[in-house]
């Protein structure tokens, strides 16, 4: 058994449809995920384009994800606080939750949905960086996986 994330919307390495795009409804995209590691307390989700043209672009931040959940509803609310004492940070639009692929025109875009197992709460607010999130993260990884989706335009 191997800890794994998937999702309904694309296949690992596909294209991420354009409703799940600022193209589209710009939707968080239905996740689930796979053999949860024991000790697993929260989970952390954070997507990344390191394509961008100013170096990695963050798209959603989402912590304290409880791992008996086993997925995450298409359409997340783009808020700080979410049921479940589940919290998001600040993309890099600026933005609490989610903000789906946005690429300027050219070749495609590889966005990678990270998640880790960790064998803690993060105790941080909502609405915080990325580098706020990964130093709460820092000796608490228990097992990390990767889906990853591509968008050019």
């Amino acid at each position: 058994m191997v800890f794994e994330i998937k999702s309904d919307a694309f296949e690992n390495g596909g294209i991420i449809p354009a409703e799940y795009t600022c193209d589209g409804s710009d939707l968080s995209p239905h996740i689930t995920w796979l053999d949860v590691p024991d000790g697993t307390k929260s989970l952390a989700l954070i997507c990344d384009d390191t394509d961008a043209p100013a170096g990695t672009w963050v798209h959603w931040l989402l912590y304290n994800i409880p791992p008996e959940k086993g997925t995450l509803p298409e359409g997340i609310s783009k808020s700080t606080n979410l049921p479940g004492g589940m919290m998001q940070g600040t993309n890099d639009f600026r933005r609490w939750g989610y903000g789906g692929p946005c690429p300027p025109s050219g070749s495609a875009h590889h966005y990678y949905f990270k998640l880790y197992a960790l064998d803690n709460r993060l105790n941080i607010g909502a609405g915080v960086l990325k580098k706020d999130v990964e130093r709460a993260m820092k000796g608490h990884v228990i097992a990390e996986t990767v889906l990853v989706g591509k968008y050019g335009r």
